[in-house]
């Protein structure tokens, strides 16, 4: 077939895979038809075959993704994620001018330790609804808030981020392996002027709605309603507060630059397989969770014998809706390849610094909102960025940092991610308002990114 009427009938298939997650079609049935049905045109189904199973069983991503959202599931459980929102909230309380932006501000730092999205969602939820509510906050301000904080990219500060696996699997060789640190080094200079631009144009927003929503409700209230009962004061236990900083602390010390605490090799590796050296990251990242889940038992009193319970329910959630969107994604990224869209796209930024940052800024973005997931966005994606940053010398990980924090934007502004639902079901709110309410904030915080990114790769 000719390259260019192969291209073309590439490009509708995969418009039409995202017509399909447009009209609700199930996220991986819609990736996986379009792959399949591009490695036919590609005439390389083996390719996809191959991918899927590679996927499926890539240790790189399984073990990290699944204890990460296994520790997610035993601090819901001890009640050690609660005990860290509140104490993060406390402060809030005296203070309703900045309950907006606090509210964002403490979904992202939750979302450090507790790397989930929704799981992050769920234990500031409870918390901060109630907070926002009782302020005569607005269920839109307070479900787009609760959405921003728990969904921008905090936990693209933790080393144990699994965007950082696909960027480091991506990089790293027999002889070298890349850290999750260095990855997260890249990300934070340009993570936290996306969290100040989009939290400053999402409160600026807000303002505005908040004023007719009070005006709104002081209109219809009874004259003289009695005021709601206040809940009993929790008391924070700071021994529980402090556990779900322990694996991402561990990952710190473990790793460079710091590196103060020496793993041997042997407790997690074969020594004797060079090949095994490629999995001691990701072995290294699900034992610093499980040292978390111990200390979340240790401490979590009677729920202390459901812990295992919990443990193995987070990581089969994690297979369910995490990894199985990273398989399908994977699939249809291969097969964008086998028809060559993916050298189209190299060859076009190979020579073109702004393009190559403007698209790895834009293009993660579009393909997290149709999928709603960051993660398969990025582990999609990267790949294509990789040769083309070492042609203009430009550091990977560099793109990387971009590529992931655009994924999680286009996350954070899709209707059919988890999160997004799950803060909308919290507020009684609708997914599609919510992403209208954040989509230029977000949109504001990566032009800041990809000019920060561009003025970093010409320093």
């Amino acid at each position: 077939m000719n390259p260019y009427l192969e291209l073309a009938f590439g490009v509708i298939i995969v418009a039409a895979a995202v017509w399909a997650i447009v009209k609700r079609v199930d996220v991986r049935l819609a990736l996986l038809a379009a792959a399949f049905a591009l490695g036919v045109l590609g005439q390389d189904v083996p390719a996809i075959v191959r991918q899927f199973f590679l996927t499926l069983t890539n240790e790189q991503f399984v073990v990290p993704i699944c204890c990460a959202m296994g520790f997610a599931y035993v601090m819901r459980l001890s009640g050690c994620d609660q005990h860290l929102v509140q104490l993060l909230v406390k402060p809030l309380r005296r203070f309703r001018l900045l309950l907006i932006p606090g509210a964002v501000v403490v979904g992202f730092l939750v979302n450090i330790p507790v790397v989930s999205q929704t799981s992050t969602a769920v234990a500031i939820g409870s918390v901060l609804v109630p907070l926002l509510r009782a302020a005569r906050i607005s269920p839109l301000t307070t479900g787009s808030a609760l959405l921003l904080g728990c969904s921008i990219g905090g936990e693209l500060l933790n080393p144990g981020a699994p965007e950082f696996r696909t960027i480091s699997q991506a990089l790293s060789t027999e002889d070298h392996v890349i850290p999750s640190t260095e990855c997260v080094a890249h990300v934070f200079p340009l993570i936290l002027p996306q969290l100040a631009v989009a939290t400053g144009l999402f409160w600026l927003l807000s303002v505005k709605h908040e004023a007719h929503y009070l005006r709104e409700i002081e209109r219809q209230s009874p004259p003289e309603s009695p005021a709601p009962a206040q809940p009993p004061e929790f008391r924070v236990n700071l021994i529980k507060a402090l556990v779900p900083l322990v694996p991402i602390t561990l990952l710190f010390l473990t790793g460079p630059p710091l590196q103060v605490i020496s793993i041997p090799k042997n407790w997690l590796i074969d020594v004797d397989r060079p090949a095994d050296l490629l999995h001691f990251d990701s072995r290294l990242i699900g034992a610093a969770m499980l040292v978390g889940v111990v200390l979340a038992t240790a401490v979590g009193g009677s729920s202390a014998w459901d812990s295992a319970r919990a443990f193995f329910e987070g990581a089969g959630y994690a297979l369910t809706h995490i990894i199985s969107v990273i398989i399908a994604a994977t699939c249809f990224g291969k097969g964008v390849d086998a028809i060559g869209l993916a050298k189209h796209l190299s060859a076009l930024i190979s020579n073109r610094l702004t393009l190559l940052i403007t698209a790895s800024g834009t293009v993660p973005l579009g393909f997290a909102w149709i999928c709603g997931s960051g993660m398969a966005s990025t582990q999609s994606l990267f790949q294509f960025f990789v040769e083309p940053s070492q042609s203009l010398d430009v550091s990977p990980l560099h793109v990387g940092a971009v590529v992931s924090i655009a994924s999680a934007a286009g996350r954070t502004m899709s209707p059919v991610a988890a999160v997004t639902l799950m803060c909308a079901t919290f507020t009684e709110t609708n997914p599609f308002a919510l992403v209208r309410r954040l989509a230029l904030p977000l949109l504001g915080g990566m032009v800041v990114v990809i000019l920060l990114a561009l003025l970093m790769s010409n320093a």
